[in-house]
């Protein structure tokens, strides 16, 4: 099993900027991709970002060239890094770990971004 505690986020103004962290533990060896995600009010979840265990990194059209994954090794800890945060980017952020057992995720932080 792998174990996902999720932090940074907060109340930020409109062209600010977030850091989230997911440090995981357990069997992390086991892991594939790691992936955020984001639900706002009333929408589905969608993916925002993901990067696989060879390092390659993918980013959803609608925070490309804003939002950047990246990740700690050593710290077992994947980042995204929010920059130009708009309103829209509001949302409850969750990371996942895809492994071969299965995919495993954590409580999600909450990202307000006001106008």
């Amino acid at each position: 099993q792998v174990q996902l505690v999720e932090s940074g986020g907060g109340l930020v103004q409109a062209g600010g900027s977030l850091r989230l962290s997911c440090a995981a533990s357990g069997s992390i060896f086991t892991i594939n991709r790691m992936v955020w995600y984001r639900q706002a009010p009333g929408k589905q979840r969608e993916l925002v970002a993901l990067i696989t265990s060879g390092g390659t990194t993918n980013h959803a059209d609608s925070v490309k060239g804003r939002f950047t994954i990246s990740r700690d090794n050593a710290k077992n800890t994947v980042y995204l890094q929010m920059n130009t945060l708009k309103p829209e980017d509001t949302a409850v952020y969750y990371c996942k770990a895809n492994t071969i057992s299965g995919d495993y995720w954590g409580q999600g932080t909450q990202v307000t971004v006001s106008s």
